[in-house]
């Protein structure tokens, strides 16, 4: 009796099945159970995308005012790269929503995508700048390291990894990863090593740069679910890269001297020695120009797909105090909500954030100092918290000794 059972939905016998699940007036085999499976899958991703794409069509995109003046409560200073910024994420997801609404100014006139270049020391903002914006535009958002990349067939990670981690942070929705953004961080590491004789094939420098070029500029790319390297057995996710915005960033150590030997070459002769000196002194990411880029040691090619190219200041000591007390995510103001937790009123003095600031500033890694430092001045409290009272006072001198001055 029990061999004579079939799946009532596509007829086979219990014999030719793995498995029959039976309920009170039928049975269904594994094979109509993933059948059914894929067909309500494919529907409720159809209609969330929808979903996903007239929510995103109908909302009005921020005008380049409003993103800087949110981009102001996170990031202190870097004024002119915040402008740059704005205008570009602007412009950016209006000819998206545009193409997407069938817009007919976009019948005859195609606008590119700009994909921006931020240069800058460490700890001066970038990566901050760009999880701000996809904050704002509740956009997808992905950071990808350059450094592990390398030329396919080398040990490493493929370049179509990077959309791999935008596509993980969606649970693999792939119409909302195809409008969000990647930031690529330390660029500059993937630069041409042509001065270094001893490399034959220079497979995480110019190889990766060339692979990188059909990902930037918008194009179908296959992607590996899982990341790291593909192989032939494995089942690729295609996507399509036209509306991801690429922020890269770098800290492009010694394209200032490149900068300012190109300055002096064109001022050669109306400068004194003296006024050299001084002009090597001076800022000159400000004045950097593509073939600046290009003697570094990125192709043409990939400055090209990156039109739009920002600097960030170095940070002094009036900007690290605000960054330390005065954003919305402040470092102060976190350990102050922490203990707040705990029923404690942190106080910390001028002074003593004057000493993190100059402690900091030695330093040199920027924004990224200041959390160090206050790491290592709040451990023990946190860690002693039970025998804390309702108020925890920190002066310079607590300072001090916490990080031995």
């Amino acid at each position: 009796m029990e061999n004579s059972l079939k799946c009532n939905f596509c007829g086979r016998n219990k014999n030719d099945i793995t498995f029959l699940i039976s309920g009170i007036n039928g049975h269904i085999c594994n094979f109509c159970i993933e059948k059914t499976y894929s067909i309500i899958h494919k529907k409720f991703i159809i209609k969330n995308n929808h979903e996903n794409k007239n929510k995103f069509t109908k909302e009005k995109i921020k005008k380049p005012k409003e993103i800087k003046s949110f981009l102001d409560k996170y990031v202190v200073g870097q004024n002119e790269a915040k402008k740059i910024l704005s205008v570009a994420v602007y412009n950016h997801y209006k000819r998206i929503q545009k193409q997407w609404n069938n817009n007919k100014d976009f019948t005859n006139i195609e606008i590119e995508k700009s994909n921006v270049l931020l240069i800058g020391d460490t700890g001066t903002g970038k990566t901050l700048l760009a999880k701000s914006i996809s904050k704002l535009l509740k956009v997808p958002f992905a950071i990808a390291d350059a450094t592990t990349l390398t030329e396919a067939g080398y040990v490493g990670e493929d370049v179509e990894s990077i959309l791999t981690k935008l596509l993980q942070s969606v649970n693999y929705d792939i119409e909302s990863a195809e409008k969000g953004i990647i930031f690529l961080d330390e660029i500059d590491k993937i630069s041409r090593k042509s001065n270094n004789p001893s490399i034959t094939r220079d497979v995480s420098g110019e190889g990766v740069q060339q692979a990188l070029l059909k990902i930037l500029e918008g194009s179908i790319v296959n992607v590996p679910p899982q990341g790291g390297r593909k192989h032939p057995d494995q089942k690729m996710i295609q996507m399509n890269t036209e509306n991801i915005l690429f922020i890269a960033g770098g800290t492009f150590d010694g394209i200032e001297k490149i900068i300012s030997d190109r300055i002096e070459d064109i001022s050669i002769g109306f400068l004194t020695k003296e006024r050299k000196i001084k002009n090597r002194k001076k800022n000159h990411i400000k004045s950097i120009l593509s073939e600046d880029l290009r003697k570094f040691g990125l192709i043409p090619e990939i400055i090209g797909r990156f039109p739009i190219i920002s600097y960030l200041n170095p940070l002094n000591k009036n900007i690290l105090k605000k960054i330390l007390i005065e954003p919305k995510n402040a470092l102060i103001k976190q350990y102050q909500k922490l203990f707040d937790m705990d029923h404690i009123s942190l106080n910390i003095t001028d002074e003593a954030l004057n000493v993190i600031v100059d402690k900091t500033f030695q330093l040199g890694l920027g924004a990224r100092g200041l959390r160090i430092f206050c790491e290592k001045i709040f451990l023990d409290y946190m860690f002693d918290i039970e025998n804390i009272q309702s108020t925890l006072n920190i002066d310079k001198n607590i300072v001090k000794k916490k990080l031995s001055y």
